[in-house]
């Protein structure tokens, strides 16, 4: 069963926060990007490039005027990866 691109994004969320911003504690959907997670400008642009990586989507920095959550950076993947599959051939 595959799972849902929700999971998908929060499990490299997870992984990027980790790996490359070295961070220790828990993600989860209702923490605040900027409160909980402590991420400054470079630390969400990695998060970003590493998303449009792996999920093959375009995040620009009007997208991130209205992230707060890692619940809103969730949902602003999926659309895009959606946005993208209806785009291809």
């Amino acid at each position: 069963m595959v799972e849902p691109v929700s999971q998908q994004v929060l499990a490299e969320i997870r992984r990027i926060a980790i790996e490359e911003l070295e961070w220790k504690g828990a993600i989860e959907p209702q923490h605040d990007l900027l409160l909980d997670l402590q991420l400054d400008s470079l630390g969400l642009t990695v998060l970003a490039v590493g998303l449009e990586n792996r999920f093959r989507v375009k995040l620009s920095e009007e997208d991130a005027v209205d992230l707060k959550t890692v619940g809103d950076l969730i949902r602003l993947v999926e659309a895009r990866a959606a946005q993208s599959a209806e785009a291809r051939p």
